[in-house]
């Protein structure tokens, strides 16, 4: 722990002359840069997207869990008798907040996207739709679906359990694949920075030498490599970070997208502070990674 201490309070303060231990440009610094700012780009959208689809399903499956449609197929002479009927027993029901019947132009605009426009539907049997709206408590799914059969022979209940249950589970896994996406963009940094770290001290092995012969520890040695590399890592993830926020907020937003179908790519609420997270966490990334690939590479130099 007491190392640790002190490895953290040498990356804040730094020391001037531990820093010319490690170049301050050159290949391994780019690298650095970009794999941490490229990494971190990724992340950002990574983020967005799982939470801007997890959002998108919720939504969905927030309205379908407050409605239901109870569908009356039946000869045109009983249509309305049966309607009337199916609306009757809808009303007296507990969990119902209202029911109503759609009219016909009302079913043609939902008939429209697969259809077209000009559909005759006085010339088919298209089944009459009631649109049910529940109350908070909902309602008894199977004891209504017993009293429609019992007294309106033609109408079948529609829960919307079956729309409601994949959607559920695709935010689920949408949630774990942005998670895995996060593991494996932290897991390829770290393999870029160690290899940059790796080629760093390779190239300085003369430099290590001559500090070893004046009595410099390999501790001392690690602490510079390590915070050079942090910082870079730092710097560039926050280059990164700003970039994506900026490409995000350059797309359309809701309204504008296919009247409100995405949900738009952004962070709403709370999830703002993930953004400014995303840093911090390559920092991490590159202390803990420099740390170990440094005093690796330090114990197996002659």
């Amino acid at each position: 722990m007491k190392l640790d201490i002190r490895a953290l309070g040498d990356l804040l303060i730094g020391d001037v002359q531990a820093d010319r231990v490690v170049p301050p440009t050159g290949f391994t610094a780019w690298l650095t840069l970009f794999s941490a700012g490229a990494m971190a780009f990724l992340a950002v959208f990574a983020l967005a997207l799982s939470l801007a689809t997890g959002r998108l399903a919720e939504r969905w499956g927030d309205e379908l869990a407050r409605t239901a449609t109870v569908r009356i197929s039946a000869p045109e002479a009983q249509m309305a008798a049966q309607t009337t009927a199916a609306l009757r027993v809808l009303e007296t029901t507990t969990g119902v907040a209202r029911a109503r019947a759609l009219d016909d132009a009302e079913q043609a605009a939902l008939l429209e996207p697969w259809f077209g426009p000009d559909l005759p539907l006085d010339q088919l049997p298209i089944p009459r739709l009631i649109e049910v709206i529940e109350t908070g408590d909902g309602f008894d799914a199977e004891g209504l679906r017993l009293r429609l059969q019992a007294e309106v022979p033609g109408a079948v209940l529609d829960d919307h359990t079956r729309w409601r249950a994949p959607l559920v589970q695709a935010a689920d896994r949408l949630r774990l694949l942005g998670w895995l996406s996060l593991l494996l963009i932290g897991g390829a940094t770290a393999a870029m920075i160690t290899l940059a770290a790796n080629a760093a001290l390779a190239a300085n092995a003369q430099v290590i030498q001559v500090l070893r012969l004046v009595g410099a520890r390999d501790s001392y040695i690690a602490r510079a490599f390590v915070r050079r590399f942090t910082l870079r890592a730092l710097g560039g993830a926050a280059i990164g970070t700003a970039l994506a926020c900026l490409a995000i907020l350059a797309l359309p937003s809701t309204d504008a997208v296919a009247g409100g179908f995405l949900t738009g790519l952004g962070f709403q609420g709370w999830h703002r502070l993930w953004p400014p997270v995303v840093p911090l966490l390559a920092a991490v990334v590159a202390f803990a990674a420099t740390r170990t690939a440094a005093h690796k590479t330090l114990e197996e130099m002659p």
